[in-house]
């Protein structure tokens, strides 16, 4: 009880803005000018991108020393949040094994560890278990682990896989041999998409050139040397990748820019063949195929924006012999189609909903399956077989933990085999519901709520926590999170707004929040906030708001918007220098991210992307309190681009509310790779965000 009375004392005293608080470190100024269409800008901390320069170390450790002291009164919440998020996760558990050629493969945890197992048994789930990849010993000695393929050969003798070891999402391809447990080889560096040919011994992998495109297809045979180059996309704005039907026919070799696709194939009974170009490439048309008997299956726009679904002969597979399997309907996007032998599934979505279609195919017939919540997440989940009229699919809402379902596309009904076990969770005692915002053109923005039922959510003064990403046509869905809980539980309400530049409403929300629109991806945001505020689920001074990646852009560009809207902001590798980023060709990804963006080059687009670019638009006013994550090893969106705009607005802000940069030193985009690792983060950031609601001394 004393140390109780110590704790809350600390907390409730911790002297935030007295004189003796820990002092933020003050970058120094370099400035470096650079013109473009007559319009000069002073970049003061270009000189941090210099990862190689000790004096930039020495900065992030700088600032992490300081986001520990600003943090160091909130120890004991952080500890308690952690162990209190620990007990809702089952950390023994065992996932759903998925049938494929005859084995049983499955991944599970246990408890201490960080990594998952993965592992399989023959024949019957009663038969002993083999160990496949335990990602435990491949990260011994590492301070990341991450796994990219995972792919056994036909015959199920040997496993392709992948391994990241520092988060830069590059990734080392070997070949394991199942049947003594050695690995055989080291296959290449830097590899994206892995497919086995029916040989059981031909792998055609993909790599990535240094600006982090995956542009050439390599051919291996297991054993051998000098793999033989079978293609290379040449145009900047495409990346290349490859997979394999399900039927188990075709190799499909996917050539994909933002607005254009390419596909080619070769057969994966004759690997030596010369890929075979389908349907040539049109600027704006996309396609994505899929193979079963005698025709390939077409996701096609070419009819409307939001697609459709044909098929084709395959020998002569041109658009003049398509034949429609579903047609255009404007307000339903189809995502993606999976083909089995008698029946294709569509993930699609309408009105910011997932659903799942079914056409069977032997008689043309389609339905969907339906969904009991007002807001909820569909995923894939493993169908490794072709020949099956069973569909396996895994649901989750904000109330519902993931939940894995097996659906018989004949009989129309679906079985549920797991849903995860989460310790100490009622699921009767919370609620969701989806409410819609007035952006400022007119535009309807739907945002997903949850909260415990003992809170009134229209109190006026709830703490509430609002995110949102909106780009990339990305789809945000409202998904459990057992770590959420601890927030819950202290009477937060959480909210996700789906505003324009994903795609939640279709396609055409996506169009209608990137390039020379994508100020509608930020101002749908603030309308949903106001709503928020307006319908009385909570105040400004109670809202703490959160985004990352592009996100993490759209925190930047509203804080520089409404920066008294806001008690606090907390944002995750934050893309937030976009002019100088999208200026520089050798950063990865930046040519292809021209059709996302824009292309600063142009005079018009850059104008645009000069108006919101956070970073350059920093001024002068009251910003609210900041948490910023960068990781060093960031391969998408540089470290340098938190740090720098940390920096800057620690030097132009008017408050005294302080900004906090934590650096990961070891991890990439994703953050640390090894959940109790990530779950340490994660009781960080929940314990700012109680301290800024007022609740971190009543924890």
């Amino acid at each position: 009880m004393r140390k109780a009375l110590v704790a809350f004392v600390v907390l409730l005293v911790l002297p935030l803005f007295a004189a003796d608080a820990p002092k933020p470190p003050i970058a120094k100024k370099v400035p470096k000018s650079s013109t473009i269409h007559g319009d000069t800008r002073v970049d003061d901390y270009a000189w941090i991108r210099e990862k190689s320069n000790p004096e930039v170390i020495a900065h992030l450790n700088a600032e992490n020393a300081y986001a520990e002291a600003m943090m160091a009164g909130t120890a004991p919440l952080q500890t308690s949040l952690y162990d209190e998020m620990l007990s809702h996760i089952k950390q023994t558990d065992v996932q759903v094994p998925y049938r494929n050629r005859g084995w049983y493969y499955y991944s599970r945890t246990e408890a201490g560890k960080q990594y998952p197992i993965y592992a399989r048994k023959k024949g019957t789930l009663d038969a002993p278990e083999e160990i496949t990849l335990d990602m435990n010993k491949l990260a011994e000695g590492e301070k990341f682990m991450s796994l990219g393929t995972y792919d056994t050969s036909d015959d199920g003798n040997l496993l392709a896989y992948s391994t990241d070891n520092n988060g830069y999402r590059q990734y080392t391809l070997k070949v394991r041999d199942l049947r003594t447990g050695a690995d055989l080889e080291t296959v290449a560096q830097k590899v994206g998409s892995v497919a086995w040919a029916a040989d059981n011994k031909t792998i055609f992998y993909t790599v990535e050139n240094p600006a982090k495109r995956q542009w050439r297809l390599y051919r291996h045979s297991v054993g051998g040397k000098d793999d033989p180059l079978v293609y290379e996309e040449k145009d900047e704005l495409y990346d290349l990748n490859a997979d394999r039907s399900l039927s188990g026919d075709w190799i499909f070799v996917h050539s994909d820019s933002k607005t254009t696709t390419e596909e080619r194939i070769i057969p994966a009974n004759d690997p030596a063949a010369a890929p075979r170009l389908l349907i040539a490439r049109k600027e704006g048309h996309k396609y994505y195929g899929d193979h079963r008997g005698d025709r390939f299956y077409f996701l096609t726009n070419d009819a409307g924006i939001n697609y459709r679904v044909v098929s084709a002969p395959v020998a002569d597979p041109q658009q003049k012999n398509w034949t429609e399997v579903i047609a255009y309907r404007k307000p339903v996007r189809i995502e993606s189609i999976f083909l089995f032998a008698n029946h294709l599934v569509a993930r699609e979505r309408e009105g910011g909903l997932g659903q799942l279609e079914i056409v069977d195919l032997r008689d043309g017939k389609a339905h969907r399956i339906t969904f009991p919540e007002p807001t909820y997440a569909l995923a894939g989940a493993p169908n490794a077989e072709f020949d099956t009229n069973v569909y396996r699919y895994s649901y989750n809402s904000f109330v519902t933990p993931q939940s894995v379902f097996d659906y018989d596309m004949d009989a129309r009904t679906s079985k549920l085999l797991k849903q995860t076990e989460v310790p100490g969770y009622d699921k009767s005692r919370y609620t969701s519901e989806r409410i819609w915002a007035t952006a400022s053109d007119g535009v309807k923005v739907p945002i997903s709520i949850v909260y415990k039922k003992s809170v009134d959510p229209h109190g006026g003064k709830n703490p509430l926590w609002l995110t949102a990403y909106g780009s990339y046509g990305s789809s945000s869905n409202a998904t459990f999170s057992a770590s959420r809980l601890v927030l819950l539980d202290r009477g937060v309400v959480f909210a996700l707004a789906h505003i324009r530049g994903g795609g939640d409403m279709g396609k055409e929300w996506h169009e209608a929040g990137r390039m020379m629109t994508k100020k509608n991806t930020f101002t749908d945001f603030v309308a949903a906030a106001e709503h928020l505020v307006k319908e009385k689920y909570t105040t400004p001074s109670k809202l703490v708001i959160s985004g990352g990646s592009a996100g993490g852009l759209l925190m930047g560009a509203v804080t520089n918007m409404r920066p008294d809207l806001f008690r606090a902001v907390v944002a995750y590798v934050p893309f937030v220098d976009v002019i100088n980023t999208m200026l520089d060709p050798t950063l990865p990804l930046t040519t292809q991210e021209y059709i996302e963006w824009g292309n600063p080059n142009e005079k018009a687009a850059y104008v645009y992307m000069r108006s919101y670019d956070p970073y350059s638009n920093v001024a002068k006013k009251p910003y609210p309190n900041m948490l910023v994550r960068t990781s060093l090893n960031d391969s998408q969106v540089g470290y340098w681009e938190g740090v720098k705009w940390v920096a800057k607005l620690r030097a132009n802000t008017t408050s005294t509310n302080p900004i906090l940069l934590k650096v990961n030193m070891g991890a990439g985009h994703g953050g640390a790779s090894g959940r109790y690792d990530a779950l340490k983060d994660v009781a960080f950031d929940y314990a700012y965000m109680l301290r800024q609601w007022g609740l971190a001394a009543l924890s």
